[in-house]
């Protein structure tokens, strides 16, 4: 039987078609609702791997302009199923080849990173950068821990420093307080600004 890939939509389609998505919280986290609070309207905002598609809805509630993105088809129609009147938010995309007319001012993260098979980090960190304005912002939660089977993969400590520190500064580091069991303990609410020139 040949091995599964988790960088294929194929793999990612069997488990919503068979509604295996135990990463799935069925909720809006409690760090991203304060954040919402307080961020301006009008923003471009990027959600890849949005799955279920619940933070999409509090996205455009808070009047940030969204786009989420998913390349599993049971997973984009399912986040259309959830978010009914607004389900044209969602596209069935890859993360890694859409065209986008401007850029984004933030792309959120929430299990789309430790989805990836860990040779696809670097890349990843390419296409963010290639996706934000200069003085865009990657904001979301991230997933620690130091095994080596996945998905989820987990970053090891200094793993998403190194990734990240050359482009962008970390400005916001905090526990997490209602993760599901899955990430229960190992993940940390964070923002990053691409407040450094590009090299």
């Amino acid at each position: 039987m040949p091995r599964e890939d988790a960088a294929k939509p194929e793999f990612w389609e069997k488990r919503f078609r068979e509604s295996f998505t135990p990463w799935d919280a069925g909720r809006v986290p409690g760090a991203l609702e304060q954040f919402l609070k307080t961020e301006p309207r009008d923003q471009r905002v990027l959600i890849p791997g949005c799955g279920s598609g619940y933070e999409v809805r509090a996205f455009a509630e808070a009047g940030l302009k969204t786009l989420a993105i998913d390349f599993a088809p049971a997973a984009v129609e399912r986040a259309q199923r959830t978010l009914g009147p607004i389900a044209h938010l969602v596209r069935l995309e890859d993360f890694f080849e859409f065209d986008f007319d401007r850029p984004f001012d933030l792309v959120y993260e929430r299990a789309f990173l430790c989805s990836l098979p860990r040779p696809l980090r670097p890349r990843y960190v390419q296409r963010v950068i290639e996706l934000l304005r200069p003085q865009g912002r990657i904001a979301g939660f991230f997933f620690f821990e130091n095994g080596e089977r996945g998905p989820p993969f987990g970053l090891k400590i200094g793993e998403l420093e190194a990734l990240l520190g050359k482009h962008f500064d970390k400005t916001t580091d905090a526990p997490v307080t209602d993760s599901i069991p899955i990430f229960a303990g190992k993940e940390r609410w964070q923002i990053w600004s691409r407040t450094r020139a590009r090299s």
